[in-house]
């Protein structure tokens, strides 16, 4: 079995009186992309927000490679942020920054004294990375297509070299061509880079077609944690609707017969 990337335990998540969290417990493994799931309210990006230090929460504990993250002090905290990388929702990319300006801004953060020359090198190795063409770096977010944009802050995500990459929801708003494209690029990044990956989706076909396993969100916490069909053994009503809904359905069928078309070629 892998060693846990990051463990959580007891995360309690509040605004005001409204309890996101409560008691919450998740563990990520080493080199696994972990889809998480849950429906509306019930915290996905809030429980990324925790992990990463971006939300405070009111109780828990947060061990990331091994270091307690919701005790770190100010140096050990920047230390650990160093090994991860995140691409928010819709990118989340400056618009008065062109591209390569954007993948140049952890460098910017973390390392001060990297020169221009290098740092338009990085940037152009980044975005190359992730199957854009090299005039994209000179390009403003918003001169790009939704997928482009994606991943341009895939770029910036791992401009730091990060073991560890999380994702808020990569594929929506993409086409299923776009979509299925990322997939590839992310499975892609995670072999050669040897990632480990938290992964935010609604995107059924992503979570069968490159998740190692997903942790359901319901009812304040992880209610489950396991492959596809291990979760489909479970009763809990919310899981069952999910996967074995008509959308649940068609994306098993269609990763079935990719599979036995594989097998037969």
């Amino acid at each position: 079995m892998h060693d846990p990337v990051i463990t959580v335990r007891g995360l309690r998540n509040a605004f005001g009186e409204h309890v996101v969290h409560e008691d919450l417990d998740l563990e990520l493994r080493q080199g696994e992309i972990l889809g998480v799931v849950g429906g509306s309210g019930t915290g996905k990006s809030v429980l990324m927000r925790s992990i990463i230090g971006l939300q405070e929460p009111a109780a828990g504990e947060i061990t990331i490679f091994g270091k307690d993250f919701t005790d770190a002090d100010e140096e050990e905290g920047l230390k650990l942020r160093r090994r991860w990388g995140v691409l928010f929702q819709n990118g989340a990319l400056f618009s008065t920054l062109t591209v390569g300006e954007n993948v140049q801004v952890p460098l910017r953060e973390f390392y001060k004294h990297i020169d221009r020359k290098l740092l338009n090198e990085i940037a152009g190795f980044k975005v190359a990375m992730t199957g854009l063409a090299s005039e994209a770096a000179s390009k403003y977010p918003s001169e790009l297509s939704g997928g482009m944009r994606k991943r341009a802050g895939l770029a910036r995500a791992l401009a730091l070299d990060p073991t560890l990459l999380f994702l808020d929801e990569p594929t929506a708003g993409l086409d299923p061509i776009g979509a299925a494209a990322f997939d590839e690029l992310i499975v892609e990044l995670k072999q050669t880079l040897g990632l480990t990956v938290f992964l935010i989706t609604h995107d059924l076909d992503t979570l069968y077609t490159i998740c190692d396993r997903v942790a359901v969100l319901a009812d304040g916490k992880v209610i489950a944690t396991g492959t596809i069909p291990e979760l489909l053994a479970l009763d809990h009503p919310w899981i069952q609707e999910y996967f074995n809904g008509p959308r649940g359905r068609a994306a098993s069928t269609a990763i079935e017969r990719e599979r036995a078309m594989g097998a037969g070629a």
